[in-house]
């Protein structure tokens, strides 16, 4: 164990330190973590993935023509089924566990769904603002993390499969078009 924590301390003390003594930069950090959830996290990765990943299918010279133009179809359209029902079931929960998750105060008698989520050291405490936030997020989203263990199956894979089937079928008839009035010239 001793090992252990001697390895990880060496693997942390390789990177370097970084002290950001301008204001304007701390208020930039400080709003990226108190406002970029995971739902926001999702998108920008998202967004990552549909500018660059189809790039990379289509100038993959080892495969033929026909097989990169199905590869940049499915890659596409996993992107956009993932990234959306990704945000979406995300944010949902997110808001599902805020939902469930109230602080009595002033002596209030909430519901015991209102209560769900809330730790029990908080039923009747209220807790700091930014860190209950935080666990609400938290929360928020391994709840769904464990939806989509579900949705990716129920949901993802046949709307991928249906959106992959649109792009291909669309990117033939376009294919075949041209191909058509280069052969009759």
């Amino acid at each position: 164990m001793r090992h252990r924590r001697n390895v990880e301390r060496a693997i942390f003390n390789t990177f370097p330190g970084v002290e950001f003594k301008n204001e304007k930069q701390i208020k930039i950090i400080n709003w990226i973590g108190k406002n970029i959830t995971s739902p926001e996290n999702r998108l920008i990765l998202g967004v990552t993935a549909l500018m660059s990943q189809p790039f990379i299918d289509w100038n993959n010279k080892r495969i033929d023509e026909n097989t990169r133009k199905i590869a940049v179809a499915r890659t596409i359209a996993k992107i956009i089924v993932g990234t959306t029902t990704g945000v979406i079931i995300r944010r949902g929960s997110i808001n599902l566990v805020n939902k469930m998750s109230k602080v009595a105060k002033n002596g209030e008698i909430l519901p015991k769904y209102k209560q769900f989520f809330t730790p029990k050291k908080f039923l009747n405490k209220i807790p700091n603002e930014d860190r209950f936030e935080q666990y609400n997020n938290i929360m928020g989203t391994l709840v769904g993390l464990f939806v989509m263990l579900f949705t990716n199956f129920l949901i993802d894979a046949p709307l991928t499969k249906l959106l992959t089937n649109k792009f291909i079928e669309h990117g033939i008839k376009n294919y075949n078009t041209t191909n058509e009035k280069e052969v009759k010239k």
